[in-house]
């Protein structure tokens, strides 16, 4: 019986099988964080969560199936058909893990009014996007861009956006309000704060977020801040042109 069983031959086909699966994990993760959720984003969209979710269920899955399925007593034929259902299987999962995953990537971070927003394809109303500008019609696959959005260029638009608003849908959401974000740089800057008011307000976490600053190589006399709507508190740091510089995860709205 011992001999059927024959624990570390499964043990051995278990470890090859997770090694295979590991080197997967690699490369999938050069998608989603070389591609899908570049730099920031993992955090600020919540895509290093689902890729562990999805990276634990997969790497998991198969090897314990081979170490379950795996007996050197079955024929070649059987044992094939045994390991191959078990490959399909974790192909299947990575596959649909993976999409789940790539709906839920961010689209766009755009500045809407005085806060920035970061948006999956989810939070986009997306009948819009026949609307929108030519270059903004197809959702990126490359990673976010960077956006800003116009204001309502009449009454009747302007009560649209309002009501929408009102509704749930703000216009950082709507592809027919989106414009380069260099088009408000200048609005992103009038409505930005010192980041020395941002130390000034958390004076617990002061020394925790200039250590943060020298690691962006910031300069706090000379950088602004906006609060971003993302997953969790977030803000987002400018230099004097607006452009951005980093992110500290902390409440900017107050």
């Amino acid at each position: 019986m011992f001999k059927r069983f024959d624990l570390r031959r499964r043990v051995r086909a278990s470890a090859v099988h997770l090694l295979v699966s590991l080197a997967l994990a690699v490369l999938v993760a050069a998608l989603v964080f070389g591609l899908w959720y570049p730099g920031p984003y993992r955090l600020l969209s919540g895509g290093r969560e689902l890729f562990f979710i999805v990276l634990a269920v997969d790497v998991i899955l198969g090897p314990l199936l081979t170490l379950v399925v795996f007996n050197p007593a079955k024929s070649r034929r059987d044992l094939w058909r045994d390991l191959t259902i078990i490959a399909l299987l974790q192909i299947g999962a990575l596959g649909y893990g993976l999409y789940t995953v790539m709906l839920a990537r961010p689209i766009a971070m755009v500045f809407e009014v005085d806060r920035f927003r970061v948006l999956s394809g989810g939070q986009i109303r997306l009948e819009e996007l026949a609307q929108a500008r030519p270059e903004y019609r197809s959702l990126p696959l490359t990673g976010p861009w960077l956006l800003a959005t116009r204001k309502p260029l009449n009454g009747d638009e302007a009560n649209d956006a309002l009501f929408t608003a009102i509704g749930g849908v703000d216009v950082g959401q709507r592809p027919k309000f989106w414009q380069p974000y260099a088009d408000s740089s200048a609005e992103v800057l009038a409505r930005s704060r010192p980041v020395e008011v941002l130390l000034a307000h958390y004076s617990q976490k002061s020394a925790a977020l200039q250590d943060k600053l020298r690691e962006l190589a910031v300069d706090p006399a000379t950088t602004r801040f906006l609060p971003v709507m993302a997953r969790g508190e977030w803000v987002v740091l400018l230099d004097r042109a607006g452009g951005i510089q980093g992110f500290l995860p902390v409440d900017g709205f107050f």
